[in-house]
């Protein structure tokens, strides 16, 4: 059961942004002085006055515009109105009431659901304030969202008319994320998923800017998809609004639980693709790759042979990953992607005991002996598994100096042989004598 939610709409530069931050506490929505910055509806969880809600951020919603982005931006906060139990109505005393702002409020009206208005930029006292009036929404609450003054005030009307939460409704599941760059499908895919026009969908490059995401339940399972705006090279990322969504990308990396990093087929595995994947190898996240518009290979005579030598070659280093041919388009192999996650994800979380782990260590070393330098040679004592996600092992030994990284690899390829570890990073540690008693198990 989801918790009840507040969304924020309004005209562009209103300052929806700014005060989606405030109320939530932390910069999550992309604040930018440049008009419709945010496109897609932003959620985060906040608490006010020990009630917790989803708050809905939403790009500037302009009843008249016709062009670009702007249908689909206002099909959004449409959306958003729908799916909220209250809405705060953001206007900007600097402009004054517009005609705008008079049809989002008969918009509002209809929606049959409670409005709360509230004026923006009020640093100063202004008389023009009293004009909103005229909108016939109720009481006016004046704040400035810059300064976080008045929110007090229109939270306690917020909160009034806001449901109480259900019982468990904080998110127990997997948190799975859409990575990689611009263009490659994310978005499609997103919406595939969930079976809905959750996040807009566009040919140009870099249509996401804000990472969404979404709760939902897939038989019997709970997940949350994370849809991450494109990741760029650095030297591209040239404005700010650019830069804060790949800090926001960064992020959902870490957040999640399990990285599905998608390659465009018709394009084959570029320096952009292998950057986006080793964020996911460095965060430790099980990850797979989703080959995508594989139903263009098919058109164009393209073969699959080629981009799994490229993959394989290009990501050597994650031959752990498992790869997945789909279309998001046509939903080729969709289906695939959710057993394929559960599967990644307990094996990222798999724990080995003690016992176990260290016979198979025993039988490694009968296997291949350690390697030997100047007549001294590396002893293995035991291993124990220090924590998950990614597991990490620690091997105690008398001299890690005697190791060689290959033969790391050797006991984590006797692992891999093993237990299954697949779509999951293994991290390898070797500790001296000096080093022991440094460690303990989760």
């Amino acid at each position: 059961m989801r918790k009840p939610s507040v969304a924020i709409v309004g005209r562009a530069n209103v300052g929806k942004s700014s005060l989606f931050n405030a109320l939530i506490g932390q910069r999550q929505a992309i604040v930018d002085s440049v008009p419709g910055v945010t496109r897609d509806r932003v959620f985060a969880t906040a608490e006010w006055y020990g009630k917790v809600f989803d708050l809905i951020d939403t790009g500037g919603f302009e009843p008249f515009m016709q062009e670009g982005y702007k249908p689909l931006i206002r099909e959004q906060a449409e959306l958003a109105i729908e799916e909220a139990d209250v809405i705060i109505f953001l206007c900007d005393v600097k402009s004054g009431v517009t005609a705008d702002d008079k049809e989002i409020a008969g918009i509002l009206r209809k929606a049959n659901k409670p409005v709360v208005v509230a004026v923006n930029k009020m640093e100063q006292r202004d008389d023009e304030f009293y004009t909103f009036y005229e909108l016939g929404l109720g009481e006016i609450y004046p704040i400035s969202a810059m300064h976080r003054t008045g929110l007090a005030e229109l939270m306690t009307e917020v909160l009034k008319e806001l449901p109480e939460a259900p019982e468990g409704a904080e998110f127990e599941g997997i948190r799975f994320a859409l990575i990689g760059k611009p263009n490659v499908g994310k978005s499609t895919l997103f919406n595939h998923l969930l079976g809905t026009e959750r996040a807009i969908v566009s040919d140009e490059a870099g249509t996401t800017r804000d990472a969404l995401t979404e709760i939902f339940e897939y038989e019997g399972e709970r997940y949350a998809v994370i849809d991450t705006a494109g990741l760029r090279r650095k030297a591209r990322v040239a404005d700010s609004v650019e830069k804060y969504s790949a800090m926001r990308s960064l992020n959902a990396v870490e957040n999640c639980d399990v990285a599905l990093i998608m390659i465009d087929a018709t394009e084959g595995v570029t320096e952009q693709d292998t950057k986006v994947a080793g964020l996911a190898h460095n965060a430790g996240k099980a990850s797979c790759f989703l080959i995508n518009k594989a139903d263009s290979l098919k058109e164009s005579g393209g073969k699959r042979e080629e981009i799994i030598r490229q993959v394989k070659t290009k990501f050597a280093y994650m031959s752990y990953a498992p790869m997945l041919f789909v279309s998001a388009k046509t939903g080729e192999n969709v289906e695939r992607i959710f057993p394929l996650i559960k599967e990644i994800y307990e094996n990222n979380c798999r724990r080995i005991s003690t016992g176990l782990l260290n016979e198979v260590l025993g039988e490694a070393i009968l296997r291949q002996p350690p390697p030997q330098d100047k007549g001294r040679q590396l002893k293995i004592y035991y291993g124990t598994q220090i924590k998950t996600q990614p597991p990490s092992i620690v091997f105690f030994c008398n001299d890690k100096k005697l190791s060689h990284f290959s033969y790391e690899r050797f006991l984590e390829n006797q692992l891999r042989q093993a237990f299954d570890f697949s779509g999951t990073p293994v991290v390898i540690t070797l500790r001296g004598k000096h080093d022991l008693g440094m460690f303990k198990e989760e």
